[in-house]
Formats: structure tokens, sequence, C-alpha cells
């Protein structure tokens, strides 16, 4: 189902609905050795022939796709971008030296925020402070790979849902049946997010937390095993070191895009330099 995606078609929301209710039914119990060779070969099995490019944060998640493509002796490179000093530059370059990653980086200034910002909310009907962080990060990290003719790309979408990686996760009295709400409504809050941008930028976004048999074997995981009062998404942190990450590097506590790059954090400024109450009424002012 997942491949319509990768391959540039928006599925329709009630056909994805279904397939997650499908998958719903016929969930089984399943072990962590499963989660751990379906996660793996999620990711080999998408390795593009050519040079392609990973959305790198230093998180776990693109740490661990960084890590495996690597093993696969796969020819990629990592981009990220953020305001100076923003987490995922910091974090992102650290992990980046440490695995002997290639690497490349933009460093924003607020001035050219702002001008990715107008640019962006263009992209969108109904623009919002998700929709267009997020898809702030996904634009300048893909016009910087295009300097090297790269438009296919690794993302980790999917991976708070199948892990139980969201604050929600930790307020649900069951965790399992909200990861599979999550799964339902991924269309509405991301797809139609991600599909925008992939379309505006021409860019393939492959996305192996959604593989089928990953998405089965991860939710065969009982939400204990997923999420304490300490730590989100536990069992892939605890795969990804298995698989050969260091602690810091599995365990990092991570934020979201638009958080990790401070690119939030720009657009709050921006909105009071221009003396709106919020951020809404600024991003309201750009359209």
């Amino acid at each position: 189902m997942i491949d319509q995606f990768e391959n540039g078609t928006l599925i329709p929301e009630k056909d994805w609905i279904d397939y997650i209710i499908s998958l719903e039914k016929d969930c089984r119990s399943s072990t962590k050795d499963q989660v751990k060779q379906a996660l793996v070969n999620s990711i080999i099995k998408r390795i593009p022939r050519q040079r392609f490019g990973i959305f790198f944060s230093g998180g776990v998640d693109s740490t661990l796709i960084s890590y495996i493509c690597k093993k696969q002796n796969a020819d990629f490179i990592c981009y990220s971008v953020g305001l100076k000093d923003a987490p995922d530059i910091i974090e992102g370059r650290k992990v980046a030296d440490e695995l002997g990653l290639t690497l490349k980086q933009k460093i924003f200034t607020i001035e050219e925020v702002e001008e990715l910002f107008k640019k962006v909310i263009k992209i969108f009907d109904k623009p919002d402070i998700l929709r267009l962080g997020v898809g702030a990060v996904i634009v300048a990290a893909a016009e910087l790979a295009k300097q090297d003719k790269i438009n296919t790309f690794f993302g980790g979408l999917g991976s708070e849902e199948i892990f139980a990686g969201y604050e929600r996760h930790l307020k649900a009295s069951d965790v399992h049946a909200e990861c599979w709400k999550g799964l339902k409504g991924m269309w509405q809050r991301d797809f139609t997010r991600d599909y925008a941008v992939a379309k505006a930028m021409n860019i393939k976004v492959l996305i192996p937390f959604l593989d089928e048999e990953l998405i089965r074997s991860a939710m065969g995981i009982p939400g204990n095993l997923k999420i304490n009062k300490d730590h989100k998404k536990v069992i892939l942190r605890e795969i990804a070191e298995e698989l050969g990450l260091k602690k810091e590097f599995a365990w990092r506590l991570k934020k979201a895009a638009q958080y990790g790059s401070w690119f939030d954090k720009a657009m709050e400024k921006l909105a009071k330099q221009n003396d709106f109450k919020t951020k809404q009424d600024y991003i309201d002012s750009l359209k």
C-alpha cells in the first residue's frame, strides 16, 4: 500500500484506513527479533541503485537508516538543515563524524528562514504551523540535495506511530490502541502534507517504517515494551543498540524536525518581530 505513496501517488484516505483496519484485524503477537529483521529488510529492499539522500537529524530513526545503508555499502549523502547551534545541526554532525557518514548541512539565518517560509507556504492550500514547520525542513533539505542532483530520499515517517513515539502515547490508557488510531490518522495529518511537498519539489521519499511487514511485526509488540515514563520508542532503541549503534545515539532524546531545526523557534520570533499575537496569525499574513 505504501508503495503507491513512495511512487508519487496519494493513496485515497478510505483505502489507507481500510488497509490499516485489515492489518489490525489480522494482528498477531511478534518478537523483537522479528521486528529487527523486518526493519532491516524494509530498509535494504528500498535502497536505490543510484545515489540517494537521507533526511538526517541524528535521531534514532535517521541514524539507524543511515547505519544500515552504510553497512550495505550504499551510495548516499545525509542532509540536515537548521539555525546555527540547533540540536539537529550539532547532533547530526556528531553522529555523522562518528559513523563516517557523508553529511551536508545548511545553516539558516532568521531572514533566510522567512524567505523559505514564503516559498513553502505556496505549496499548501491550508497552511498551518505544523505543515509549514515540517514542510520547510523537507524543502530546505531537498533544495540542498538538488545541488548534488539527488531527488530520492529516505525519511522516518511512521516510526512514531508504530513504536509509540509521541506524548499522546505516554498519556494513553491503551498504548496499542493509540498506535493503531495514529496510523489511521496519518493520511490526514502526514500524507497530504508530504505528498504536496514531494510533488512541488519533484522528489521521491522512501518510507521504510510503513512497510507492511514492519507494521505487522511492530504492532505485534505490547505497548508496555514500546514506551515508559523515561523513554519513548524503547524497543526500537534496543534494536538499534543490538544492531551496533552506540548507546548515546540509540537513546538520544529527539524532538520533531521543526523543533530540532529551530525552524519553529524562528517562526515564533518572526511572529513577534512582526507584531502578531500567534504563529498562525503570522502564517496567515504570508499567504
